[in-house]
């Protein structure tokens, strides 16, 4: 069996592409932002594409309470 001849050059396989999606949730701001800073990093030595840092809305947990004159929650 002969392989017919097209004139076609072969075309190369398309790299495909991965989109990953890191949440980080910390207490300590700082040890945080220590970690995205080393993650860009590494991301940028080897040259890959990088959207972000995304802040994310921080929460307050607000617990309301009823106060006596005398200063003891009731």
């Amino acid at each position: 069996m002969a392989f017919k001849d097209t004139g076609k050059t072969p075309v190369e396989a398309e790299v495909a592409i991965h989109r990953i999606r890191i949440t980080l949730t910390s207490h300590n701001v700082k040890s945080l932002e220590k970690v995205y800073v080393d993650l860009i990093r590494g991301a940028k030595e080897k040259n890959l594409k990088l959207i972000g840092p995304v802040w994310m809305p921080n929460k307050t947990l607000r617990i309301t309470t009823r106060k006596t004159p005398c200063g003891e929650g009731s």
